[in-house]
């Protein structure tokens, strides 16, 4: 899938970052809004308070689950102390904002699957010596070349050699390889670059025994299923590989997913001795990179237990569908649930066109400029609406169907963003804009890549050097990657960790902007994606976003009516683009007429919530009325632009009824507010 100086890489390891990681206290009291199960798709039901409670008595702590993280202003707090085994899993549910009530990973879990056969022993001390063996020869071997000095000069080969151990050793060092591919806190670029290549070239296993594992998963012969199935695999990775097969009942085409044989106890096995070293390293790696080692191993190992359960593969891709329902320019294929289970995944296959691929695209009588705009939509409505984003989105996971929709497939590999942590995403996108460089850095600390009471102060003039090189020259300059490339400094020079997650989104990001590049080498990657903001600020439903909104238009206390406007235009443009499949060519009739949604500018909520806190903040009160006013003049021009901008896009009458229908909440609400003034000021 994927210093400080260079004397003390090699003194700590030739390809290590010393300085990344750092510690955030577990036991602390921490804002979650209540605990979160997923931050998935909006309709997601609540549960219940026995649940709850069961789920806290089985876990040994407070956990609970609400509706998409929407009560993320509440406190929870941490009523006894965690055992030491967890400490690693409370920090991560603290970083990310969510908990999880019933851990498919756990030490304990680890251990117990380790340990629980005859044999055990000699085979974790068989695997332990094969690994410390390998790994010390390969480790000798670039200290001897920092020794004769020639270290530099030999990177190229010892990054391939790397590449080829992990493949030896095996899955769960492949993966390990796939995900430090993503990590340049934790890796150099040459070595990242290098391990790149184990997220496409990975040796596929026989098909014999792939076809055994699908009988013995779905307790039929395979004739009995499908009339027909590839002889060759369509692709192979880490933990499994796919056919491409006809199911006999429907004549339906599938694709088939099969997991790597006997690959679950290589896996636990592998964990077991990867947490049993951490354990002992702890001491060093607080010392030399400022975190719990345990922490880096126990965020692996969730990730890598959940991939190996296609089960939840399964309700990923339900839940994809679900957040996607309705939207005429994405394709999410179905999971045939019958069909599956643990080991094996049946999806619908998906014919399409190979997103890269600009030619085939335009003879499909697509427009390539209209797909970018669609898969550049889609990929922020992930990050920043659903949370529920792809990890994986390369070329062999992104296909252009021929009726102008994008198609995703293999959902092993998805991250989740709690209801927090889009918010304070949101926040660091307005600090940008208001060039709020501390609030940024503090942005940092609150996602987790920085520890609570870590001196943001150095940091300030690097962010703000960063982000004023790469936005400065507008919109035709700025590239992900080159902003990354200046982020990964600064990752090896200050104590910045970035959590597993997050690195998936920066990876996700890269990689679709490097096939928006591939398709169309000019192609501006926040024309599409400024928008796609403006009309969430706009918008949204969330009344978190009514403060960002407020944050954006006030610059040191001064109303910015120019930044309004263009909010305003480029909403308007997003609307426009996304009201019909904008991949779609005019002579294609049919497609559009078929895929097309009428969409406007929808102010309603936005004009009431603003009428409502006209009337009930004071101090917002006091800010507009001298944004009106400002400068000793009445600012009506300003407001007539603004009125243009929007009277063909909203219906007065009908925003007038939705205003007035709020009065009486809204009037209550402001003789609260002015009696509990009052009240104050005696």
């Amino acid at each position: 899938m994927e210093m400080s100086t260079s004397i003390h890489h090699h003194l700590h390891t030739p390809f290590i970052n010393s300085s990344c990681y750092t510690t955030v206290s577990v036991f602390t009291v921490y804002r979650t809004g209540f605990p979160i199960v997923s931050n998935r798709s909006a309709g997601k039901k609540k549960v219940s308070k026995a649940v709850k409670a069961l789920a806290a008595a089985s876990t040994g702590r407070a956990r609970g689950a609400v509706n998409g993280g929407d009560r993320s202003g509440e406190e929870l707090r941490l009523t006894s102390k965690p055992s030491t085994s967890n400490s690693a899993l409370e920090q991560l549910d603290i970083e990310r904002g969510v908990c999880i009530p019933f851990r498919k990973y756990s030490p304990e879990t680890v251990k117990s699957k380790v340990l629980e056969s005859q044999g055990a022993i000699l085979s974790l001390v068989g695997r332990g010596v094969e690994i410390v063996w390998k790994l010390g020869f390969y480790w000798t071997r670039l200290v001897y070349d920092y020794l004769v000095g020639r270290d530099e000069e030999v990177v190229p080969f010892r990054a391939r050699q790397l590449r080829n151990l992990l493949c030896d050793l095996g899955p769960s060092f492949i993966k390990a390889g796939q995900v430090l591919a993503n990590r340049p806190d934790i890796i150099r670029e040459d070595y990242m670059n290098e391990l790149c290549i184990l997220q496409d070239d990975v040796p596929p296993f026989p098909n014999q025994v792939a076809f055994n594992i699908i009988e013995e998963e779905l307790g039929q012969p395979l004739e009995a299923i499908f009339s027909k199935i590839s002889s060759e695999t369509i692709a192979a990775a880490s933990l499994g590989q796919v056919y491409r097969a006809t199911l006999r009942a429907s004549g339906e085409d599938v694709a088939i997913k099969v997991q790597r044989p006997e690959i679950e106890p290589i896996i636990y096995r592998d964990l077991f001795l990867f947490r049993t070293l951490a354990s002992f390293l702890n001491g060093i790696s607080l010392q030399k990179l400022g975190c719990n080692a345990e922490l880096i191993v126990d965020e692996f190992g969730e990730k890598l237990l959940e991939e190996l359960d296609y089960t939840l593969e399964a309700r990923n891709i339900e839940d994809f569908l679900e957040n996607f329902k309705g939207d005429p320019t994405v394709k999410i294929p179905r999971a045939y649930r019958q069909l599956s289970g643990s080991r094996v995944l049946v999806m619908e296959w998906i014919d399409g066109i190979r997103c890269t691929d600009p030619q085939a695209i335009k003879e499909a009588g697509l427009d390539v400029n209209g797909f970018l705009t669609v898969g550049v939509s889609a990929a922020l409505r992930q990050l920043l609406e659903f949370g529920l984003f792809h990890g994986d989105p390369h070329p062999g996971n992104i296909f252009a169907m021929r009726d102008g929709r994008i198609a995703y497939v293999d959902f092993g590999n998805v991250a989740q963003l709690s209801q927090q942590n889009k918010q304070i995403l949101i926040d660091a996108v307005v600090h940008a804009v208001n060039e709020d460089y501390a609030e940024m850095a503090n942005d940092f600390t609150r996602l987790g890549f920085l520890a609570k009471g870590t001196d943001v102060s150095p940091i300030i003039p690097a962010l703000e050097a960063i982000w004023q090189n790469s936005a400065g020259k507008g919109l035709a300059d700025f590239n992900f990657r080159i902003v990354t490339g200046k982020f990964n400094q600064l990752v090896y020079q200050y104590p910045i960790r970035i959590p597993e997650r997050f690195s998936l989104v920066i990876r996700s990001l890269l990689t679709q902007e490097g096939i928006c590049f591939t398709l169309k080498p000019d192609f501006k990657f926040l024309e599409v994606a400024y928008p796609y903001v403006a009309k969430r600020l706009l918008t949204d439903p969330n009344p978190a976003l009514r403060e960002r909104l407020i944050q954006v238009l006030f610059k040191d206390g001064v109303f910015q009516w120019k930044r309004l406007e263009n909010l305003i235009v480029l909403a308007k443009e997003n609307v426009s683009k996304m009201s019909s499949n904008p991949a779609i060519q005019g002579n294609n009739t049919e497609s559009s007429r078929e895929l097309k949604v009428q969409r406007k500018l929808d102010l309603t909520d936005t004009i009431k919530d603003g009428a409502r806190l006209f009337l009930v903040d004071e101090g917002i009160r006091r800010q507009l009325l001298l944004a009106l006013t400002e400068d000793s003049k009445l600012h009506v021009e300003e407001l007539v632009d603004v009125y243009r901008l929007v009277e063909d896009q909203i219906d007065i009458p009908s925003v007038a009824l939705e205003v007035a229908r709020d009065l009486p909440s809204a009037a209550r609400d402001f003789m609260l507010s002015w009696s509990a003034s009052v009240l104050s000021d005696k």
